[in-house]
């Protein structure tokens, strides 16, 4: 056996090794580090208010560019939502312990989200879709704030 063949061989073993180790651990149970499990409702709900929000705000900051000061409070309130939905999702996903006081936060912010959205839903379908998740994610921070 050559030098180059050597190396090849042993490359080939330690990768077949390694994906070994890497399959164990993506099938290790994590359930029982963050207890997100209990938190899945209120990941679901806060991931779909910032999928939504992103999509009104960059339909807001559209319609700003191009003059129409119309969704200028309701592009401020998603943007608030945006930051408190995206940090209570994050806490959340962690099982972290600050999740009640950062779901009341998101809570706020979610209700005054709802309630701009609600001034454009019938014209704007960006608008519906975030008010309506916001609808939904006033639920479950109430069901886990503080």
């Amino acid at each position: 056996m050559n030098r180059r063949e050597a190396i090849t061989s042993g490359a080939l073993a330690f990768a077949t090794l390694s994906s070994g180790a890497w399959a164990g651990e993506m099938m290790h149970d994590h359930s029982a580090m963050g207890g997100t499990s209990k938190y899945q409702p209120l990941i679901n709900a806060t991931g779909n208010c910032v999928a939504k929000g992103e999509a009104c705000l960059a339909h807001c900051l559209v319609l700003l560019g191009n003059g129409d000061k119309s969704l200028a409070d309701c592009s401020k309130a998603v943007n608030q939502m945006l930051a408190a939905c995206g940090a209570l999702q994050k806490l959340a996903a962690q099982g972290s312990r600050l999740v009640g006081a950062m779901a009341k936060v998101a809570l706020e912010g979610c209700t005054e989200c709802e309630r701009e959205c609600k001034k454009h839903a019938d014209k704007h379908a960006e608008c519906k879709a975030c008010m309506e998740s916001c609808t939904e994610c006033i639920k479950q921070c109430k069901a886990f704030s503080a």
